[in-house]
């Protein structure tokens, strides 16, 4: 199923600097490795050595957090959007 990846300004540079891409993919889970397997600089900024998501980046489904739902074994359909947004801290 074809679904659309949001990827964050900050993160676009190591994606071809495109805005969006639209991947086959079942989970978020497979989402975000297709996304990494086209885009390999992606993935030292989304995943940890362990290969978990890093804790900074947060990633929705439709504007829901994957965190509250199934994480990366999260199902996704047809139309659905994936947001990847890292946190960000700082200020004075």
């Amino acid at each position: 199923m074809a679904v659309k990846v949001i990827i964050p300004t900050p993160l676009r540079a190591y994606a071809g600097k495109q805005e969006s891409v639209e991947l086959q993919a079942s989970t978020v889970g497979e989402a975000l490795s297709a996304l990494t397997s086209q885009f390999a600089e992606l993935k030292k900024h989304l995943f940890a050595d362990d290969g978990r998501l890093r804790s900074f980046v947060n990633v929705y489904v439709n504007d829901e957090d994957i965190r509250y739902l199934q994480k990366d074994q999260t199902q996704v359909k047809q139309g659905d959007t994936i947001s990847i947004v890292p946190s960000i801290a700082g200020g004075v």
